[in-house]
Order: C-alpha cells, then sequence, then structure tokens
C-alpha cells in the first residue's frame, strides 16, 4: 500500500515523517537511493532496519528517508518536482504514470513491506498522485502561515527574495497580486502569500480525494500531544502501534520551544500584515487570529 504526507514546508512534515518511518512495516525513499543512481535491491532492503536500529544521532546525518527530488527528476520527471503549479489529473499521461509507478514499486518490492509512506512538500500533487495511485490514502500536516512564512524567509532556498517572478510558485492570481502590490510588496507579505496559495491549492486536491482517503493534522497538535495524534494516524494508515515502533517513537523529541516563534522573529507591524492578510486563511484551519 502506497500512501502520501503532503504539507508546505516548514511545517513539521520532516518530524512526522521520521515518526512515521521508523514503523517496522513502512518503507521509503532513503537519502542514500536519491544520490546515486544504482543502488542494489540488497542495500534498499536494509535501509529500513539500518534506519530504525541506528542510534538516534545517526540517522540525522547519514541515512534518513527523504523527498527524492533528484532521484524523481533522474527517472520519472523535473515534472513532479519543480511544477510552477499544483499538478492535477489532467496531467498524467501513460507514460509518466508508468514511471511512476514504477519508481515506487520497484522500491516497494526491494524493502519487502506493506505499506510504503512518501513525503511530498510545496504543491501538494494529491488529485494527480490519486489518478495514478487512486487506492493511495494522504496524511496532510498544516501549520500556522505565520509560522511557515517566517521559516521560509530564514532558508537559504527561499526564492521570494526574487519576487514572483522568479520565486517557486508561478504566477499570482489576480486577487493576490493586487493584495501584494497594495500593501508595498512586503518580502514577509509574499511569504505569507505562498502559504496561502499552497492552502488554496491543497483545498482543491482535497476535493479530488475520497473524504476517507484523506486526513488533516495540525502540526501543533502533534507537538501538544504526539503519542494520540500519531495513534490517530497509524490507525489511517491501517498500521498498529507494535513493540519495535514504540521504541523507534520513543527516539524523537516533541519539543514546543519555537512553536510560536513568529512572534519573536517578526515585527509587530509585519505580524498585523500576515494576520490581515492569512486571517481567513488561519482561522478555518482553527488558528487565533
Amino acid at each position: 500500500m502506497l500512501d502520501f504526507l503532503v504539507g508546505s514546508g516548514r511545517c513539521g512534515s520532516t518530524l512526522l515523517h521520521e515518526v512515521l518511518t521508523g514503523h517496522p512495516d513502512v518503507g521509503f525513499v532513503t537519502n542514500l537511493d536519491d544520490r546515486f543512481s544504482r543502488v542494489p535491491d540488497s542495500a534498499r532492503r536494509i535501509s529500513g532496519r539500518i534506519y530504525r536500529w541506528a542510534p538516534a544521532r545517526f540517522p540525522e546525518k547519514r541515512l534518513r528517508p527523504c523527498e527524492a527530488h533528484r532521484a524523481l527528476r533522474r527517472e520519472v520527471s523535473p515534472l513532479i518536482v519543480d511544477s510552477f503549479r499544483d499538478l492535477s489529473a489532467t496531467d498524467v499521461t501513460p507514460w509518466l504514470e508508468r514511471r511512476l509507478r514504477a519508481f515506487f514499486g520497484s522500491r516497494a518490492a526491494a524493502q519487502r513491506v506493506g505499506h510504503y509512506v512518501h513525503k511530498f512538500t510545496g504543491w501538494p500533487r494529491a488529485a494527480f498522485l490519486h489518478e495514478v495511485f487512486p487506492e493511495a490514502r494522504f496524511v496532510h500536516i498544516v501549520r500556522d502561515g505565520r509560522a511557515v512564512a517566517s521559516s521560509w524567509l530564514q532558508t537559504p532556498w527561499w526564492r521570494g527574495h526574487l519576487g514572483a517572478p522568479g520565486w517557486h510558485f508561478g504566477p499570482l492570481p489576480e486577487a493576490y497580486s493586487g493584495e501584494w502590490d497594495e500593501a508595498g510588496r512586503s518580502q514577509v507579505h509574499l511569504a505569507g502569500i505562498g502559504w496561502k496559495l499552497l492552502m488554496d491549492a491543497t483545498e482543491l486536491a482535497r476535493a479530488a480525494v475520497p473524504p476517507d482517503q484523506w486526513l488533516q493534522v495540525r502540526y501543533e497538535d502533534l507537538l501538544a500531544d504526539p503519542r494520540k495524534q500519531t495513534d490517530v494516524i497509524l490507525g489511517f494508515l491501517g498500521l498498529a502501534w507494535t513493540p519495535g515502533f514504540e521504541r523507534s517513537f520513543a527516539r524523537h523529541a516533541f519539543s514546543s520551544a519555537r512553536r510560536e516563534a513568529f512572534r519573536h522573529d517578526l515585527t509587530t507591524p509585519q505580524l498585523a500584515l500576515l494576520d490581515r492578510s492569512l486571517g481567513g486563511h488561519l482561522r478555518g484551519f482553527g488558528y487565533r487570529v
């Protein structure tokens, strides 16, 4: 069974993916498989065991789950990893479907697991993926858009400084373009609008997936009660909380230290601007403005 974890990026998806891939019945693409074009099936088969058995600090630096951008670009298509808009069911072609099925199918077969969980951040791609894998389930992890925007601005790969023509998400819709112009084209504001774009795309993609194949989880709720939220996610994915998973789960730290760091990392006027811009979306996800 192939399932997907989707999120905006800087939303807690890496933590949740590492938690889920600690389950002994779950397979995943590793950074080793991403870096090298020829990885023996025997290496893929033991990668999960190494990840789960290694000391807590080892996976962070040597072998860990990844989004496999290089491998997907190499073996499937750049379309999957670097599209200027979200992918839809109409983007699926027979050759692309064959390659995508082969990409995940060969790895799942090599790892000999019942479940395979892959993470995508940025555009959700859920409608596209559902067309190729109609049985796949989706876990959407969402984080306060103000925190996401603040975090994006602090990363070396954020291209918002180039403006809408050069950033990650293609042309701005007319309404968002006008909003950005009217407010003075702030970098902070553009990052917030980027989060809104992804949430809009996720809601559209969600409509293409049967309700019983979609689960939404807030990052803040995961931090507040990690055991409860993880148990809900495991149940949704059809996974049992085994002793092996308990040992892996115990390795993870769920710190709330930077849960609302954006309140200190941004100025009062910047926070006010994000509140005005993102308010409707934030309230829709249960966040206080």
